[in-house]
């Protein structure tokens, strides 16, 4: 690691260290609008929002948090999915020097009692189909002010009169009853005026965002990102994707906001960069397909699971991709199948990367143009050292040997809201230990093994899940895979594999068994095979193999 000999494949484009300016992340917006008012910022279903309108907007909605009495330090809830609204609320929060809570719109009761508890919120965005279980909720927390928006407020016409229809055949009520405490997000900014606000910021210091972790290991804890955090993650990024030009590009944003991935490299990326965002609120794949089609999107950063249901859908011929430029995966695996087919496809890019909530959340990605590797996560970002040790003893591993990726760079947490004993776990003398088993090669190029957390203990033998997935993600019939331990009363814990198949193929545990044995050791080979339609999955396609387990336990 100390001779980070990853430099030697960065392209010439990207440097090793940049200088990150110590400001407001909503400067970024500000910025662009100066320079590029009439450039179109958003397009929601048609209706397409420039950004000096989306400078103005975030304006009148930063005096609109003032007028309510929110000042610096206070947390603003956000339980929006990818909507105009969302991108307005998020940076005219930032601009009053409020910190952003981004709260999941799937959330129960209980999961929204918990992070408005836990973050302390004073005020919650929402739409209008969320009322009663934000109403249900509001006894049990300290929020004081509610503001509900509907999808139809930046529809444009005819869709914005057609929605109710819709909503109602849904199922979606969209009554809200307004009080002293509860208002609506259109006709506070109706009423406000748009005059620029700057609050006074220690950007190194002062937080941006309490981003929650999914909770997979345990309680959903809050990650303190600074300002400074997310400048840095955001122009890394951008120094990556170094063929990007300013105001010409275009982002499919499926992936959603209020996850720090989408946040960072479609949100954050494309202000920076006074690119367009091209909204959906929700990842459908007729949908995403004829959005490229039509809106010729450059740029589209997503999960694998996104990519294979494009290169399996039916119709997939009687679309143009060939737009796509650079396609960055992350949150889970990317089998090297369905990045060499997509590309195929599209004649873009398709590499996968790497990062974590506590990171901001990019540390590694592979090169977009330049040497890549499949199956690896590739190389640090600029300014980002990261080394394998072994989890016990906290020592440098050999190139080759497997341990705990640990993390150093200007995109790392400040802590844990609240949580001094875990903030202490998480960062020990600069370095994040993120709880991911890696492995390096002679090239500098990192692998993800497993999470620690995941790690099947059989008989005595260490086996990851994720190889067991990509031996069969590699079988012909098996579109998704999902492997975990179980309990077992003569090995300790056995594998148990879960597959869901492409449509019209068939296999059985006999053949799939034969598949393994040919490809991994026999310990490693899953004992147990059960056959499913989907598997559970996070909003953003990562699998949840814990909810596997629990079912298991249930069982």
């Amino acid at each position: 690691m100390s001779e980070k000999v990853w430099l030697e494949y960065y392209p010439e484009e990207v440097a090793s260290s940049y200088e990150y300016p110590k400001q407001n992340l909503a400067q970024f917006m500000i910025d662009t609008a100066k320079k590029h008012p009439q450039h179109t910022a958003l397009f929601f279903y048609g209706k397409k929002i420039t950004y000096e309108q989306l400078l103005k907007e975030t304006y009148r909605f930063a005096n609109v948090l003032k007028g309510l009495g929110i000042k610096k330090g206070d947390r603003v809830a956000i339980m929006l999915p990818n909507c105009p609204q969302s991108v307005i609320s998020y940076y005219g929060a930032l601009m009053i020097g409020a910190i952003v809570v981004q709260t999941n719109p799937l959330y129960v009761e209980r999961e929204l009692e918990h992070q408005l508890n836990d973050s302390g919120a004073s005020v919650l965005i929402a739409l209008d189909h969320l009322f009663k279980r934000v109403k249900n909720v509001l006894p049990k927390i300290e929020v004081r002010h509610t503001i509900f928006t509907s999808m139809k407020d930046y529809l444009p016409f005819p869709k914005n009169i057609l929605y109710p229809i819709k909503a109602k055949k849904d199922g979606l009520s969209m009554e809200v009853i307004y009080d002293q405490n509860t208002h609506s997000f259109k006709k506070l900014l109706s009423i406000e005026s748009a005059r620029p606000i700057n609050v006074k910021m220690d950007v190194e210091e002062d937080l941006a965002l309490l981003q929650y972790t999914g909770g997979t290991t345990g309680v959903s804890k809050g990650v303190m990102l600074t300002h400074y955090n997310l400048v840095a993650n955001t122009l890394q990024t951008r120094a990556w994707v170094y063929r990007s030009e300013e105001a010409k590009e275009r982002y499919l944003a499926t992936l959603p906001f209020f996850h720090v991935f989408g946040m960072t490299t479609l949100m954050n990326l494309s202000m920076q960069l006074g690119g367009t965002l091209i909204l959906l609120p929700k990842f459908d794949v007729d949908m995403t397909l004829k959005l490229i089609d039509k809106m010729k999107p450059t740029t589209f950063p997503g999960a694998p699971t996104m990519y294979m249901a494009i290169i399996n859908h039916a119709k997939i011929k009687s679309y143009d991709l060939s737009s796509i430029n650079i396609c960055i995966s992350g949150a889970a695996p990317l089998p090297g199948e369905v990045q060499e087919t997509f590309e195929k496809l599209t004649g873009g890019k398709l590499i996968e990367g790497y990062g974590l909530t506590e990171a901001s959340p990019v540390t590694h990605a592979n090169n977009i143009w330049e040497k890549r590797k499949l199956g690896s996560i590739g190389i640090p970002f600029p300014d980002t050292l990261a080394k394998v040790v072994d989890p016990d003893t906290g020592e440098e591993l050999e190139n080759g040997e497997v341990g705990e990726l640990i993390i150093q760079g200007p995109q790392v947490m400040k802590g844990y809201w609240k949580r001094l004993e875990e903030t202490s776990d998480a960062l020990k003398d600069g370095w994040l230990y993120t709880g991911d088993m890696a492995k390096i090669d002679d090239d500098g190029f990192f692998y993800i093994i497993d999470r620690k957390k995941d790690l099947i203990i059989a008989g005595g033998f260490n086996i990851y899940p994720r190889e067991i997935e990509e031996v069969l993600f590699e079988h012909p019939a098996i579109m998704d895979a999902a492997a975990v331990g179980v309990p077992d009363e003569y090995r300790g814990e056995t594998v148990k594999a879960y597959i869901v198949l492409k449509e019209g193929a068939s296999t059985d545990e006999k053949e799939l068994e034969a598949f393994c044995r040919e490809r991994i050791a026999a310990y490693k080979i899953p004992r147990i095979y059960e056959f499913r339609e989907s598997l559970p999955k996070s909003l953003i396609g990562k699998t949840l193999r814990r909810l596997l387990v629990e079912e298991e336990k249930e069982k």
